[in-house]
């Protein structure tokens, strides 16, 4: 895999600050209702992806995919929301693990997430529930444009999650949306400087012009 800059650009940010660089470029980039299985998973790669659909007759499949994912990268799974049956497993856990994905992005639900706790590998759905998605649930399309909580996701687009949940990052803007979080962050870090020295919070915001930070630009 190539040394992805932006992808470090983006792991070294949290998803609240990426939130406000996104709203400040008027970017829809939060993924709504997505959470970590764990509070404590990270992920930060490139979107894999794929539409999924109701089971047809005979069923498709549904995991049959991921050994052609690449490593370091975010496998992101458009089942429209769907919560009464699930599309990610203990076996599909191991081997993305195993191959070294960078984790997993549901609009959907998830099982088996001892697995994933135990061995770390971060799984961001709706929900967790055990009930199968096999003969319910089959993939329809890999590498198109998905949909996860509400927000586009473009094959090759940034996916950052953390304990409050997951952004995408679109390609086509990745440079600007990184920019201005760094900029947020900094300016962020510098008030909190300034408080622990004494300065008045009120002061210090006005100083570094906090309000505007997240100030949707024209």
């Amino acid at each position: 895999m190539r040394d992805d800059t932006n992808v470090k650009r983006a792991a070294a940010l949290d998803t609240a600050t990426l939130s406000d660089a996104l709203d400040r470029l008027g970017i829809a980039g939060q993924c709504y209702r997505i959470a970590g299985r764990d509070p404590d998973f990270r992920m930060a790669g490139r979107a894999y992806t794929m539409r999924c659909g109701p089971a047809s007759t005979p069923p498709g499949t549904v995991g049959d995919y991921i050994d052609d994912v690449p490593p370091g990268h975010v496998v992101a799974i458009d089942n429209g929301g769907r919560e009464d049956a699930t599309i990610w497993g203990d076996i599909l856990t191991e081997i993305a693990h195993r191959r070294g994905l960078a984790g997993t992005v549901i609009d959907g639900i998830s099982r088996d997430v001892a697995l994933c706790r135990a061995l770390g590998y971060p799984v961001f759905s709706r929900g967790h529930w055990m009930r199968t998605g096999k003969d319910r649930v089959q993939v329809e399309e890999t590498g198109c444009v998905v949909e996860i909580g509400g927000a586009r996701v473009a094959p090759g687009d940034i996916l950052r999650g953390d304990a409050d949940g997951v952004v995408v990052i679109p390609q086509a803007h990745e440079a600007a949306v990184l920019a201005a979080a760094e900029e947020i962050h900094a300016a962020e870090e510098r008030i909190r400087e300034a408080c622990r020295s004494g300065m008045r919070l009120d002061e210090a915001r006005a100083q570094f012009k906090y309000h505007q930070l997240q100030t949707r630009q024209k």
